[in-house]
């Protein structure tokens, strides 16, 4: 994620941001060009112009009544949600206020998702455009049944169509399926990397012979039973060896989940080096062997044309802001080796989107 600033005061800006704290404009973010922009009011009625685009008018996303989305249209788009917004296909019961606000954790994540899809330039068709295959999501809550069971919503995906449970947006109930599950990482944002990498899957992988085949040397054969390798992963676990070729121990179960997992990864890692760029960090380790994990970002990890371009600046930059988390007395904030197997893996997924 890059940094955004207010274009009438120049105050530092996150990209949720809706208000400027500073001298109080309004903010919408621009998906194209990718730009939060500060907003004045026209004589019409929910009618702005844009301050980083003089002369044109813009409108917000219906969800933005909702303080849901941030998101602008161009004034004369015949749409009423933005380029985010419209995949959505059920959302929760809002007038349940729990749900309300678990709905607009759910929100932020799918539009940090959006952002990083779009400057990747992903197909990102809706279900309008692709009845069959869209990208469409649900956001479902568990069932209560009359005899006082409970039916749980499965998040997962499933030809286009992402299901999230809506109690994924709370914290404490996030953290017990993390624990239960044995899991290092769980977080709203990496349950839509993950989901949309089965989605891309189905659109760049499945799509295309040559992918695929190169898809099958690396991560296996995908028609091995999945239901059976998903029973046994549950059953048994992942091997003991793993981290010797997957990115996690979930990604083991099935090449489905290893490109989904890998697929999460490579969003988590391209996302970040962003952020890093934008602050300028670079990392100069002041020990006798300090040489070897010295990196600077100075370039534009959404254009990397090689894994190790990604990689080399990624394993310095994850040391050290792993070890500005156990000064605060937190986890890693990235808690995963990179093997050899895994960075190749990686570098599949750069290929095939530098090749779009």
């Amino acid at each position: 994620m890059k940094l955004f600033e207010c274009q009438h005061c120049h105050q530092p800006l996150y990209f949720e941001n809706t208000l400027c704290e500073r001298c109080g404009h309004r903010l919408g973010y621009m998906p194209d060009p990718g730009m939060l922009t500060a907003l004045e009011p026209t004589e019409t009625e929910g009618a702005w112009t844009a301050l980083a685009f003089p002369g044109k008018r813009f409108k917000f996303c219906r969800n933005a009544e909702l303080d849901a989305c941030n998101w602008l249209l161009e004034d004369d788009d015949e749409a009423t949600h933005c380029a985010a917004c419209r995949h959505n296909h059920i959302i929760p019961d809002l007038s349940d206020a729990e749900n309300l606000t678990r709905w607009r954790k759910l929100e932020l994540a799918k539009h940090h998702l959006f952002y990083t899809l779009t400057n990747l330039k992903l197909p990102l068709k809706t279900r309008a455009e692709d009845p069959e295959n869209g990208l469409v999501f649900d956001f479902l809550s568990d069932t209560v049944n009359p005899d006082g069971s409970v039916t749980p919503v499965l998040t997962g995906h499933s030809n286009g169509l992402i299901t999230i449970n809506v109690a994924e947006a709370d914290d404490a109930e996030r953290e017990k399926r993390r624990t239960e599950m044995g899991e290092p990482y769980r977080t709203l944002l990496g349950h839509f990397r993950h989901e949309i990498g089965h989605y891309v899957w189905d659109r760049l992988v499945l799509a295309n012979p040559d992918t695929l085949e190169r898809f099958r040397a690396l991560f296996g054969d995908e028609r091995e039973d999945y239901g059976e390798a998903l029973q046994r992963h549950y059953a048994s676990g992942p091997p003991g060896d793993w981290q010797s070729n997957y990115v996690s121990g979930y990604a083991a179960a099935h090449p489905w989940e290893d490109f989904a997992e890998t697929w999460a990864h490579y969003l988590h890692i391209v996302d970040t080096l962003e952020t890093a760029r934008a602050f300028g960090l670079k990392i100069r380790p002041r020990v006798s062997e300090g040489a070897d994990l010295q990196a600077e970002v100075d370039f534009n990890p959404h254009k990397a044309r090689d894994i190790e371009d990604l990689i080399e600046p990624w394993l310095p930059l994850t040391y050290a802001v792993n070890s500005l988390n156990r000064s605060m007395g937190q986890p890693d904030l990235y808690p995963f080796i990179l093997s050899k197997p895994v960075i190749e893996k990686l570098g599949f997924m750069n290929k095939m989107v530098r090749a779009l």
